[in-house]
């Protein structure tokens, strides 16, 4: 058959185009392939199961066909048992007090109607359910200087709570509502937490309700002046999960959908940083408030910092001191008879030991305290100018605010 230059000249074009196309969909498809890759590692969705590490299994839930990964499969465990605290309370109007002054009552007039002393201020949180007859745990700032809240949960019901107990050194609190088989959580364990752990937050940010954010544990151990509240008695958890105004007193999750710990956003310059109380601490306080309505903490009285270099000359500086170490926790200041001062403690001892324990960090030794109980003896093993000391330190309960 004979072809003429146009035919030949349409088949050669079909011939290179289709070999092109061909090129192009294997690249598309290359790339289509990719991109799904990266989007199942983001949001670890492999069926027909998602496996997570640290799990007991290796397993958390299977995916099948519906897409759930072990963060809808955590947040379908634990979200029922998360609820919104809206408190109420009154508040000193400071204007009302200004007001007072005879120079601004000319100024304004005599028969001014009086502003009122009080003004009403409104604020949300989180907290999740402990027990099935209602015991609540959320965070101290949540609560604070009202009696009662209320709690709504995730199955809209709306249920007047007592304040049971509160507790600022640690920014606790706990409160109870009157209902029968809630939903509640499963505590979990924070000691062994490693950086780079899924970390789940659930709470009500800016009064979303069920608001979930995830992230990873970026550190452990954070003490209260590390964080930014030195009044403060607790070694954080540090997550990139995002906690926001509304969060706090809601629960901080692991894979597998325990609660390691109490969300508190108390940093507003904090961006992209979160912060929560470690499980144990927060279970521990909340059982001492609903069985005793407060809680005692050992005090020493002692202001610590860990060593470096530079930071030994800023201390050496700043204190008058001449701490000759590089590495170790430095007692920068002691309180006027505090219980370390009547024990023997000075500015510039060095801590070595604790109750027989080699400690490294500030944080170490406020554990160590505060696991005791008010009361004890401590021995505290320091190097005092090059000569090791031991002295018995004898705690007392921790000075309430006024």
């Amino acid at each position: 058959m004979k072809l003429s230059l146009k035919q030949l000249g349409v088949y050669l074009f079909l011939v290179v185009f289709g070999c092109g196309a061909g090129l192009f969909g294997s690249r598309y498809l290359l790339l289509q392939n990719s991109s799904f890759q990266q989007l199942r590692n983001v949001t670890m969705a492999s069926p027909p199961e998602s496996v997570v590490p640290n799990s007991p299994s290796g397993v958390i839930g299977a995916t099948g066909g519906d897409n759930v990964n072990f963060i809808a499969t955590a947040v379908q465990k634990v979200g029922p048992a998360v609820v919104r605290i809206n408190a109420t309370r009154k508040v000193a109007n400071p204007i009302s007090d200004a007001l007072k002054n005879p120079l601004l009552r000319r100024f304004f007039g005599e028969d001014e109607q009086p502003m009122p002393e009080e003004r009403i201020e409104r604020g949300t949180g989180s907290g999740f359910i402990l027990s099935e007859d209602g015991e609540l745990l959320t965070n101290a700032h949540v609560v604070a200087d009202t009696d009662t809240v209320q709690v709504t949960l995730k199955d809209g019901r709306s249920l007047e709570g007592k304040v049971v107990g509160v507790d600022s050194v640690t920014d606790v609190a706990v409160v109870k509502i009157k209902a029968n088989h809630l939903p509640t959580v499963k505590l979990g364990n924070s000691q062994n937490l490693i950086p780079g752990q899924w970390a789940i937050a659930i709470g009500n940010p800016l009064g979303l309700d069920n608001t979930v954010t995830i992230g990873i544990i970026s550190a452990t151990d954070r003490t209260s002046t590390q964080v930014g509240v030195p009044d403060k008695r607790v070694s954080f958890i540090q997550t990139d999960a995002a906690i926001n105004p509304g969060n706090s007193g809601g629960p901080l999750l692991n894979a597998q959908g325990e609660v390691i710990g109490v969300n508190t956003a108390i940093r507003a310059d904090a961006q992209g940083l979160g912060f929560a109380i470690p499980i144990e601490t927060a279970a521990r306080i909340a059982n001492e408030l609903f069985t005793k309505g407060r809680v005692e903490h050992p005090f020493l009285g002692v202001e610590m910092a860990d060593l470096s270099p530079i930071k030994k000359q800023q201390i050496n500086q700043e204190n008058q001191l001449n701490i000759q170490q590089d590495v170790g926790i430095v007692i920068k200041g002691v309180t006027g008879d505090s219980p370390a001062k009547r024990g023997g403690l000075l500015p510039g001892d060095v801590i070595q030991k604790v109750n027989g324990k080699p400690v490294k960090t500030s944080a170490q030794v406020q554990k160590l305290v505060e696991s005791s109980k008010v009361g004890d003896i401590i021995a505290i093993e320091v190097n005092r100018s090059g000569k090791i000391q031991t002295f018995k330190v004898q705690s007392g309960a921790y000075p309430e605010r006024k």
